[in-house]
């Protein structure tokens, strides 16, 4: 059975949500029998999620009979994006709100290997999809479990949503060693969140930038969390301040703090940073997950062996899902990438073999022939001028959003003095907000870029 689920005491507790449900493991095979077994071919199914246990139970479910294969969704999908996947995958049923719904469209036929589908990070607009197989959810489960030392006494907060790649992969990894996920959809500025978490005495915290900046502007800090034994960071590239504020916090109270990276196209997680590295090596990714591997490639795709030679950064490992699908048919596709990736990442790695991120591929301008990354400009805006922004632009002019107009001669200076690029290269624009998924990443199709 996947993730070897039935070795695991059915009694024992696998999930508990804010509201008061529990979820035994038994209870999870048991219902994965009763409502799938009958099923005579396999079907898509699109599920929209919410945090609570009766989503839990029904996605691990669906992916246990093998007879539903899920496209996990957001229960607030934005109303023009779903009815574009509806268009273009034809599901045969929908689940919501704890109801399974027949449709009109026929069943159509899968891969027989693909296993859950997910959109791809920050889509607004895309039918573009993640294919996963069973086999990336088992090195998935098994790898994560591996690097963070999870047994089946933990009790891990799920802040971030089920349908991110990183709330699913928590499920995964904790399920596998028989842990308690502790599931909630309150916000952390709620009294309510804390509550559940002090209570029910969670043991770790897995979130990404956005949530550690929320936790900095409260008291957490001054907070006594003795059940709290390991905070986990992934999702993006932490502020180097916030990143060594937390790493000595948990040095400072005998905690764990991991910095992850990862992709949805890698089931999640593909580097991690030892706790023992985290202040010595502030910002760097890290290496390889267990059974991972990482390299590093020229522009000529020539292998690069050299330390602090920037290059794409590639990986290879059993959780390396089978490709995109942008229409139906491409469900039935077997696996296009057999185990390897380009991520689309530069990086670099140092004499100990850590990777550090320097930005996308794609996130480069030339401006006045220099080559510019939006990235790194990001970066000192944040470092420089401790200012929220967003870059992007063409190679005649880069455009830089920013929240606080008291800023914008600020940066524009800060910007020239590190790039060496005249000013009239940088338009300053103030906008309320940054526009972000509710993972936090930034969502830079919504920004104007005319």
């Amino acid at each position: 059975m996947l993730l070897n689920l039935e070795h695991i005491n059915p009694e024992r507790i696998a999930a508990i949500d804010n509201d008061g449900n529990r979820l035994t493991y038994g209870e999870i095979i048991r219902f994965a029998h009763d409502t799938f077994d009958t099923m005579a071919q396999r079907a898509l199914c699109f599920m929209l999620v919410e945090n609570n246990v009766e989503c839990v139970k029904w996605v691990m479910a669906a992916l246990i009979s093998q007879r539903l294969v899920p496209l996990i969704l957001n229960a607030k999908t934005d109303e023009t994006l779903y009815n574009n996947l509806l268009e273009t995958y034809k599901p045969a049923y929908i689940w919501q709100n704890g109801v399974l719904t027949r449709t009109e469209n026929p069943i159509a036929p899968l891969h027989e290997e693909l296993s859950h589908l997910l959109p791809t990070s920050g889509s607004t607009g895309s039918p573009k999809l993640v294919r996963h197989k069973y086999s990336n959810i088992e090195a998935a489960g098994l790898n994560i479990s591996t690097f963070f030392e999870l047994k089946e006494t933990d009790r891990p907060l799920m802040v971030l949503p089920l349908y991110y790649t990183m709330g699913l992969s928590m499920v995964f990894s904790h399920l596998r060693v028989g842990a308690t996920v502790l599931i909630t959809n309150r916000n952390m500025t709620d009294a309510a969140f804390w509550k559940f978490l002090k209570d029910e005495r969670a043991t770790s915290f897995t979130g990404v930038p956005y949530s550690f900046q929320i936790l900095n502007l409260m008291r957490f800090f001054r907070m006594d969390l003795p059940d709290l034994e390991l905070l986990t960071q992934g999702g993006g590239k932490m502020p180097h301040d916030l990143n060594v504020k937390f790493a000595e916090y948990c040095r400072d109270h005998n905690k764990r703090w991991i910095a992850t990276y990862g992709q949805s196209e890698c089931t999640a997680r593909m580097a991690y940073l030892p706790a023992k590295w985290a202040l010595d090596k502030v910002g760097s990714i890290g290496i390889a997950v267990p059974n991972g591997e990482l390299s590093l490639i020229d522009e000529n795709g020539t292998p690069i062996s050299t330390p602090h030679t920037e290059g794409e950064m590639c990986y290879r490992g059993k959780n390396v899902t089978m490709g995109y699908a942008t229409c139906l048919d491409d469900l039935t596709k077997g696996d296009e990438r057999n185990g390897f990736i380009r991520t689309g990442d530069l990086a670099y790695f140092d004499g100990d073999g850590c990777y550090y991120i320097v930005g996308r591929m794609g996130r480069f301008l030339k401006l006045f022939g220099m080559r510019v990354g939006l990235d790194e400009c990001e970066q000192i805006i944040t470092n420089d001028c401790q200012a929220e922004c967003a870059c992007v632009g063409t190679d005649e002019k880069m455009i830089v959003y920013i929240t606080d107009a008291a800023k914008q001669q600020a940066v524009k200076e800060a910007l020239v003095e590190k790039t060496h690029i005249v000013a009239t290269s940088f338009e300053i624009r103030v906008i309320d907000a940054i526009p972000k998924n509710e993972a936090g990443k930034k969502l830079y199709s919504k920004l104007d870029r005319q």
